[in-house]
C-alpha cells in the first residue's frame, strides 16, 4: 500500500455530523481561506515551529529539537493550551501519516462505519495524498463498501478534482457568498473557483451538497438568498441544499463582534429554497 504522506491535523474514528450516516472522518492540515467565521483556525497553516507554545504546555509535551517542534505523544493530553496561545492559525500537533496508517485506523472501527469523509483545513490542497487515501479505501475489499467524500471550500482546479473523480462517492461543497465582494470579505478570496468547481462536480454527477452558511450582516437577506438559488438551480435543479445558521461560538476572540444567525431568518431562507424548486433542503 503507498506510503505516501499526508499532514493529518487529526482523525475521527466516528461522526454522524461530517456526511451522512456513521462515518470516519481524516482532518488535513491547511487552508488556502481566512474566513472570518471559521471554527477552526488551527488548521489553516502548517506549524512554523516558533516556540510560543512550548512554556505554556501544562505537560511539557513540547521541545524544541534542532528547528522543529516535537511532541511527546504519551505525555499530551489533548488540553489546546498550544491551540490558544499560537498566534499563527496552526497547531504543533498535526503530524504527517501515511496512507496505510489511516486505512489501518479505519479498518479497525469499519464494521460500524458506513463512510469515510476527508476534511480540513482544506482537503484539496493535498490531493494526491488523498487520491490515494480513497483508492486505497476502494480497492480494500474490506473497506470498497465505505462510501467516500471530499468536505472542500470547492477552491480546486479542474485538475485536483479529476484526481478524486474516480475514487470518491461526492464532494460537500461550501458556497460563502455567491457575490465576489461578499466572498473576499468572508474568506479572503475570490469565488471563480468555488463556482467553478460546482459546476464542474454537478455535470460530473458527484456533487454531493452545496452548503450555505449564513453570517448575519453578509449574506442573510432574502434577495440575496434567491440570487444564490437562482443560480445552483440553473447548475442543478436536483442538488441537495443545506442552508446552515452561523454561530459565534468558537471561532477567534478577535470575531467576537460576529453573532448567531436569527433562527427565524434561517428558517425563511430554507423555505426559499423549497420554493425555488429544491426537492432536498435541510435547514440547520
Amino acid at each position: 500500500m503507498s506510503s505516501r504522506r499526508g499532514l493529518v491535523n487529526r482523525t475521527l474514528r466516528f461522526s454522524t455530523v461530517d456526511g451522512p450516516g456513521n462515518r470516519f472522518v481524516v482532518f488535513l492540515q491547511g487552508c488556502n481561506f481566512t474566513c472570518i467565521n471559521c471554527h477552526n483556525p488551527y488548521t489553516i497553516a502548517e506549524c512554523n515551529s516558533c516556540g510560543l507554545c512550548i512554556d505554556p504546555c501544562p505537560p511539557d509535551a513540547l521541545a524544541l529539537v534542532g528547528d522543529s517542534i516535537v511532541v511527546d505523544r504519551a505525555a499530551c493530553t489533548l488540553c489546546d493550551v498550544c491551540i490558544d496561545v499560537c498566534p499563527y492559525d496552526s497547531t504543533p500537533l498535526a503530524r504527517e501519516l501515511t496512507v496505510s496508517e489511516i486505512v489501518t485506523q479505519i479498518r479497525e472501527t469499519a464494521r460500524f462505519l458506513s463512510g469515510v469523509t476527508v476534511s480540513g483545513g482544506e482537503a484539496t490542497l493535498q490531493g494526491e495524498f488523498v487520491a490515494e487515501l480513497l483508492g486505497a479505501i476502494k480497492a480494500d475489499p474490506e473497506l470498497s463498501r465505505l462510501t467516500t467524500l471530499v468536505d472542500s471550500n470547492g477552491s480546486a482546479p479542474r485538475s485536483v478534482w479529476d484526481l478524486l473523480l474516480p475514487v470518491m462517492d461526492g464532494a460537500m461543497i461550501d458556497l460563502k457568498a455567491l457575490d465576489p465582494d461578499i466572498h473576499v470579505r468572508l474568506t479572503g478570496r475570490g469565488n471563480d473557483a468555488v463556482l467553478g468547481s460546482i459546476r464542474y462536480l454537478a455535470a460530473a454527477g458527484k456533487l454531493h451538497e452545496v452548503r450555505l452558511l449564513i453570517v448575519p450582516g453578509y449574506n442573510d437577506d432574502p434577495t440575496t438568498m434567491k440570487r444564490t438559488l437562482a443560480w445552483l438551480r440553473n447548475i442543478d435543479p436536483d442538488m441537495t441544499v443545506k442552508v446552515i445558521g452561523f454561530r459565534a461560538h468558537g471561532t477567534r476572540p478577535e470575531m467576537s463582534w460576529l453573532t448567531d444567525a436569527d433562527p427565524d431568518r434561517i428558517i425563511e431562507l430554507g423555505e426559499l429554497a423549497v420554493s425555488a424548486g429544491f426537492r432536498d433542503v435541510a435547514v440547520l
